[in-house]
């Protein structure tokens, strides 16, 4: 796969021909693996012979993680005796979905994490901090140390949380990079502020950032990136991946939108119809994994909100781009006429400094609309905060939802809940089971 990376900086013609290539092996191998997909092609008579570029996709139907949660095991193409890692994600049906990689499946995880660490400067030799979990079955944590060592990069695995033990391992080792949830970074800084660690002096020169937006849909900073680099002047990075993609969208130093590795999926973006939006417009991203044995996915509907950007980018590179999730489609709601997702409120409150922790929740009221109730925990908490808070809401979102003050205590308990490998600052009480 390495000597496929030069493609990023051949012709949009060139790498489009070379996806449709890599697409044709990958229906073929479907149709002799695959029981799911067997099924799907004999059920809309379906010929992947006549499936021969990009646009023919649309032929297809679309896979979304019911069928997976389902039809799970109809998924796998091999025999269980040749997975050597189960990853998992979270069903919508309310048990996790089982993904199962072979030996070349973890070849591909590390030579996409490499090529994405080596787009945001990593070298071979340099030493790098990786601040999220490799166990509970949790992909990204196993992908980020495979990707680093394919690198040759030194990695401390220090894990989540804990302010203290993340600045131990700074102050000791003098790592050079940081892989981090980016709200996480604002309680690094609060730490060092209260025991006299100067954070600009630091050896960290840039921070790989998961799980939450960096830049608006425009590329603007958001305003948790604002107040992270006001006090701690790092390069953000924004990387964007799933366990279903098994591959990631990481920015370039042009920090335009994260690149698509041409070599290992292909990406549609969709309107409610199933019909492609125009470059730069939001819609759904549906992926189709290329190259992957184990749990290959073809038309997977994300129900991530994003846009593709395909003019070419300033670093060099032709591959298009993804910007940043705009919000999960299931996700979106409709409060007093706005239409709203939960990065856009997140961003709101990252604005506040005086705000320890907040839970989002979203409920149906009484005669079945979307409801919003905003959980705030501050050292000082006032009425005049509030005000502040709903007053910024309206400002950036148009809309004030309800706001209500609990003690850091009480959410910590739900934002930190030990069967999570993720915090938990957004709850939806519209679908079953609050998933």
């Amino acid at each position: 796969m390495e000597e496929n990376a030069v493609m990023e900086k051949q012709s949009i013609h060139e790498i489009k021909a070379f996806q449709e290539e890599l697409l044709r092996r990958q229906l073929t191998y479907l149709s002799e693996h695959s029981p799911y997909y067997q099924r799907l092609f004999d059920a809309h008579g379906i010929d992947i012979s006549g499936i021969r570029t990009l646009e023919d996709l649309q032929l297809i139907p679309t896979t979304c993680k019911d069928d997976i949660q389902r039809q799970n095991d109809d998924f796998f193409c091999v025999d269980r005796s040749a997975i050597i890692d189960y990853c998992s994600t979270s069903g919508t049906l309310g048990n996790p979905v089982t993904f199962g990689l072979v030996d070349s499946d973890l070849e591909r995880l590390a030579y996409n994490e490499m090529r994405s660490f080596q787009a945001i400067g990593i070298r071979p030799g340099d030493s790098v901090q990786l601040m999220t979990t490799m166990d509970r079955r949790f992909m990204a944590g196993l992908a980020y140390f495979l990707g680093l060592r394919k690198l040759g990069a030194g990695v401390f695995r220090v894990g989540s949380g804990i302010p203290q033990m993340q600045w131990d391992i700074i102050l000791q080792h003098k790592p050079k990079f940081l892989i981090a949830v980016p709200s996480f970074l604002l309680k690094m800084i609060e730490y060092a502020e209260q025991h006299g660690i100067d954070c600009a002096s630091s050896s960290v020169e840039a921070v790989l950032c998961i799980g939450e937006s960096l830049r608006d849909a425009q590329f603007n900073d958001s305003l948790l990136t604002k107040r992270i680099t006001d006090k701690w002047p790092l390069r953000l990075y924004s990387t964007y991946a799933s366990t279903e993609m098994g591959a990631a969208f990481t920015e370039c130093a042009a920090f335009r939108g994260g690149h698509v590795h041409e070599d290992l999926i292909i990406t549609e973006v969709l309107d409610e119809y199933e019909n492609p939006v125009p470059d730069g417009m939001p819609g759904e991203l549906v992926i189709t994994t290329l190259g992957v044995r184990g749990v290959p996915l073809l038309r997977f509907k994300t129900g991530d909100i994003v846009r593709k950007h395909s003019e070419p980018c300033s670093c060099g590179r032709n591959t298009y781009r993804i910007g940043p999730v705009e919000g999960r489609k299931q996700h979106m709601v409709k409060y007093k006429g706005t239409t709203l997702y939960p990065p856009a409120m997140h961003d709101v409150l990252a604005g506040f400094p005086q705000i320890e922790q907040h839970v989002i929740e979203i409920y149906h009221n009484d005669i079945g609309t979307d409801e919003i109730v905003i959980y705030l925990s501050a050292q000082e908490p006032s009425e005049r905060l509030l005000l502040d808070v709903k007053d910024h809401f309206r400002a950036k979102l148009r809309v004030a939802p309800k706001v209500v003050w609990r003690t850091a205590e009480e959410l910590q308990k739900v934002i930190f809940n030990p069967l999570s490998r993720k915090p938990v600052t957004f709850i939806d009480k519209r679908i079953v089971g609050g998933k």
